[in-house]
């Protein structure tokens, strides 16, 4: 059989393409038909398996008319003020129940009441930002476990209710009823106040703080650590404030790695903790924290101005770092190139 006979050969076939132009609504004359030879190229330039070189640069991720694809949370202020007040009241009820258990009583003491005063004034930031009282107290109507919000509702509401006999109890020098129950469940629950507002954000749909699901509650944790043995380093005497100074060191540390190594990972998606004000707070935090524990470390033995101005690099380090989340969330949502970007490589490696 010749070629001819079963449907002709690739020249014929190229041959045959209708010379006439096509037309475009409106009668706009348009290019013809591609030849075979420039369907290969096309094709050609578009492959990127086999090791070919894409000869297109790629595009950026656009949505309809610019428009961000995911909603950019609509929180005020007082969310990220209370990311840092929630984790400081959380982590030093825990750390006031380690210092009570190992017999430091006074730095157990000044702890319960660095961690009323966290715990105390996050509802209210809370009210604040939601505009009526009664909008928090909804929230506590139900418990939901697949919730964050509402398990965190209801951790703040009875973390700070079961802080409060530890400190009269601490301050009063007797014994309140109920105060030694209470101390221990209020520590327990310390850890998961912490760090519940990073679960918190990580379960939206905004990518730099989905994507970040692993890192950022060892990171919250982390931060409200540093914070928690800062903040009783500062209201401790030194000679007794050592545990607070090893536990200020240690949350510095373990929270450069976290955020360094979160940074790494997410490559392209963490974009916005390098640019714009979030960049710039990111950036302020890492140097806050990395000063502030090595001034602590230095002056440990030698000089309580210096641990002091160590204490305080590391708080405000601490408030940086959740304005820097919080800030980047935003810078996340508005830019579409975060919400496609990703997905059409996750539809890629399908």
């Amino acid at each position: 059989m010749e070629a001819g006979e079963s449907g002709g050969t690739r020249g014929d076939v190229e041959r045959a393409v209708p010379e006439e132009p096509t037309y475009v609504h409106g009668g706009t004359p348009k290019a013809g038909p591609a030849t075979a030879q420039e369907t290969r190229t096309r094709v050609g330039r578009g492959r990127r398996e086999g090791g070919e070189r894409a000869m297109v640069p790629r595009a950026r991720p656009t949505s309809y008319y610019g428009r961000p694809v995911v909603k950019p949370p609509v929180w005020t202020w007082e969310i990220p003020t209370y990311f840092f007040t929630g984790g400081l009241g959380g982590a030093s009820a825990t750390f006031a129940l380690a210092a009570e258990l190992t017999g430091n009583r006074e730095l157990a003491r000044r702890s319960w009441l660095i961690a009323f005063g966290g715990l105390a004034v996050s509802p209210l930031l809370l009210v604040s930002d939601l505009g009526k009282a009664l909008r928090f107290l909804n929230m506590l109507r139900v418990f939901k476990v697949t919730s964050p919000m509402s398990v965190g509702s209801w951790l703040l509401t009875i973390g700070g209710v079961l802080t409060a006999p530890a400190v009269a109890s601490s301050f009063l020098g007797r014994a309140v009823p109920g105060a030694r129950a209470t101390r221990f469940v209020a520590g327990i629950l310390g850890l998961p106040i912490a760090t519940y507002t990073a679960v918190l954000v990580s379960n939206t749909a905004v990518p730099v703080w989905s994507e970040a699901r692993w890192e950022l509650p060892l990171s919250f944790a982390a931060s409200a650590a540093a914070s928690a043995g800062a903040a009783a380093t500062l209201a401790t005497p030194r000679e007794l404030a050592g545990p607070a100074r090893r536990l200020a060191i240690g949350g510095a540390v373990v929270e450069s790695a976290v955020t360094e190594i979160m940074d790494r990972r997410l490559g392209e998606l963490g974009e916005p903790y390098r640019e714009g004000t979030s960049g710039k707070l990111a950036d302020a935090a890492k140097g806050l924290t990395i000063v502030g524990a090595a001034l602590i470390a230095a002056g440990a033995r030698r000089s309580r101005p210096v641990v002091a101005a160590g204490a305080v690099a590391l708080l405000a380090g601490s408030v940086c770092e959740r304005w820097a989340v919080f800030k980047a969330g935003f810078a996340s949502a508005e830019d579409p190139k975060y919400t496609v970007g990703p997905q059409r490589e996750r539809m890629a490696d399908r």
